[in-house]
């Protein structure tokens, strides 16, 4: 006999992680200037990058971080 299915939680604390690629981009402080540039890019650009990099690591971490727990 098939052993019954468990319900899907996807209740982990770490998805609370995933708030902050959503939010560190809204904070316009940190590139509402010029100056450093990068390669004679001005900070907005290049910290553009860095929010993807940021995003993209946080939901690797999420994702490595709960899949542990479904095992």
């Amino acid at each position: 006999m098939a052993e019954p299915e468990r319900p899907r939680t996807d209740r982990s604390p770490w998805n609370w992680l995933l708030l902050v690629p959503i939010v560190v981009p809204l904070l316009t402080f940190l590139y509402n200037h010029d100056e450093p540039r990068i390669a004679g890019f001005p900070v907005f650009y290049w910290l553009q990058l860095a929010f993807i990099l940021l995003g993209v690591g946080t939901t690797t971490l999420v994702y490595q971080m709960t899949k542990r727990g479904r095992s």
